[in-house]
């Protein structure tokens, strides 16, 4: 689902292909396949905001060791906006924050605590990186997964906070 009034869409389209007028909330061209319902921007704002969503897979700037989500403003380019992202953070039962782990100038983006505004506060409750899955708890940050490849003290020297290694942490099954 997404907050422009779409649930079960199909693949995304490269820009130019597709209907313009059938877009996800990032404003990408979607694939209509069977299934596909559309509806109302208030109706979708209802369930968002009536704790009918139970997962949210959202983007992420910047992610705290206590959950606190950043996603919507990078202040140095002074871009970007809050948008629906806010009301699915604080709604949905399961927050899962999507990132890649390190920003492009090798800054932190799972940090102590977020340096960005925020979206919403303690609501992650899993990290996906290109490197790692990690869970937000209430001890702190738990690394469950790492990329093929990739070591504990490598995942590690990444992150800002300290990140307590799982039992059967493991690498990520590739398929």
């Amino acid at each position: 689902m997404n907050e422009n009034g779409a649930l079960c869409f199909g693949a995304v389209h490269n820009y130019g292909e597709g209907d313009p007028d059938i877009i996800n909330a990032s404003g990408q061209p979607v694939e209509v396949q069977s299934g596909t319902s559309f509806f109302d921007h208030a109706e979708s704002f209802a369930m968002i905001r009536g704790g009918f969503i139970d997962i949210a897979v959202l983007g992420g700037l910047q992610v705290s060791e206590k959950g606190d989500l950043a996603n919507g403003l990078i202040p140095e380019r002074k871009l970007g906006g809050i948008g629906g992202a806010m009301d699915l953070a604080f709604s949905a039962k399961r927050v899962i924050v999507v990132m890649n782990h390190v920003a492009k100038d090798g800054r932190y983006k799972i940090v102590k605590e977020c340096t960005y505004p925020l979206t919403a506060a303690r609501s992650v409750d899993l990290i996906v990186t290109d490197i790692a899955v990690v869970e937000v708890t209430s001890h702190g940050l738990v690394l469950k997964e790492m990329a093929p490849g990739w070591s504990r003290e490598e995942v590690q020297r990444l992150t800002e906070p300290r990140l307590i290694v799982a039992a059967g942490c493991h690498d990520i099954g590739v398929l």
